[in-house]
């Protein structure tokens, strides 16, 4: 309201400053004084010559100069005419001014303005986004808009991640819904609401977790974070032969570069589930024929050919935790806890392969 009062004002003194000059009739009329005046000094100069104040010549040289005077004034009155008569132009700018300058302004304003935009004061504009702002704060503004729009599926799909970052699982699970329910169901968006629901839970798979995974299982089979959940739930029931099965599929499928590998052999370490580690390709196809003596003979011998490498070059951070996982998968705890404080030995002085080797060992289960 106050902002259309501003421009009621602003549209008024616009319209004055072009009527005002319309309304003035131009410099006032002099022109018939003048030549009153004018005439009364012909006579007068009649007068004196009659009286013998002045000669003949002098006389005919006044008369004259006074005669041109006249006819400049007389010319003067004649062209003030003109501008006094138009007055019915003036007054058809003065109806454009006060009727088309409002219409034309509205038309521009409605057509490129935004009449129906909510006002936005400058205690407002102080509350805009930032980046430098704490990440609570920036939830919070998302939070006020999402009261406002409950609808905005990819806002609720933005916000339900970082509510589960921040620990607030119970605030994390209504966004998921609310995701799906307003942006669509998809894989992605039921494994991580399980997720949440877990952390609702302390970290326990609830037979409702467990069915948000199974769902995203039906709409994805190879849903990683769902298919790994449903593992742990197995474990968590004593199905330990359960979990292996669901984790080892996982790494049949899984690329080699895949970041949750090491995740996963970590957890079939510690269920039980894995009977040796990877072999190279050449030699699968030599243990294939072999019986299961001799091929646990062979991998322990790749292994012990890992650390005596390792021992002369100690730089191969990968090679380090192949020969960590390989002692962890073989049982040999003690000798990948040896190995593991060899690995940090041989990489101290290399801030950046420690912190590789930490990272990795890290996702074996091990303290990083």
């Amino acid at each position: 309201m106050t902002l259309w009062f501003v421009f009621a004002l602003m549209t008024v003194a616009a319209i004055f400053a072009v009527l005002w000059p319309l309304s003035r009739s131009g410099r006032a009329g002099t022109g018939g004084s003048e030549v009153v005046v004018y005439r009364d000094q012909l006579a007068e100069i009649d007068r004196d010559m009659a009286a013998g104040i002045i000669g003949a010549a002098e006389a005919d040289a006044a008369r004259v100069e006074i005669s041109r005077r006249l006819l400049a004034a007389a010319d003067q009155d004649g062209r003030e005419g003109p501008v006094k008569g138009h007055l019915r132009l003036r007054r058809a700018a003065a109806v454009v001014a006060l009727v088309g300058l409002p219409v034309i302004a509205s038309g521009f304003y409605l057509t490129l303005g935004s009449p129906r935009l909510g006002d936005f004061p400058l205690s407002e504009r102080s509350r805009v986004a930032d980046a430098n702002q704490p990440l609570a704060n920036l939830v919070a503004q998302v939070e006020a808009h999402l009261e406002k729009n409950p609808t905005d599926g990819r806002g609720w799909n933005v916000l339900a991640p970082v509510l589960s970052r921040l620990g607030r699982y119970d605030d994390a699970v209504r966004a998921y819904r609310n995701a799906i329910t307003y942006a669509g169901d998809n894989a992605d968006r039921r494994a991580a609401l399980g997720e949440a629901l877990m952390g609702t839970a302390g970290g326990v798979v609830t037979a409702e977790a467990k069915t948000e995974f199974e769902r995203a299982v039906a709409l994805d089979a190879d849903e990683a974070k769902a298919n790994y959940f449903l593992g742990i739930a197995a474990e968590q029931d004593g199905r330990k032969a359960d979990a292996a099965a669901i984790w080892q599929k996982m790494l049949a499928k899984a690329p080699a570069d895949a970041p949750w590998r090491p995740l996963l052999q970590a957890a079939l370490v510690r269920v039980g589930g894995v009977a040796a580690p990877a072999l190279p390709e050449g030699a699968m196809a030599a243990a294939k024929d072999m019986s299961e003596a001799d091929r646990g003979s062979m991998i322990q011998g790749m292994v012990d050919r890992l650390a005596t490498r390792l021992k002369q070059n100690g730089d191969d951070v990968e090679g380090w935790l192949r020969l960590v996982r390989a002692y962890l998968v073989m049982g040999e705890r003690d000798k990948a806890i040896s190995a593991l404080s060899d690995a940090r030995q041989a990489v101290a002085k290399d801030a950046e392969r420690l912190r590789q080797l930490n990272e990795g060992l890290k996702n074996l289960g091990l303290d990083g």
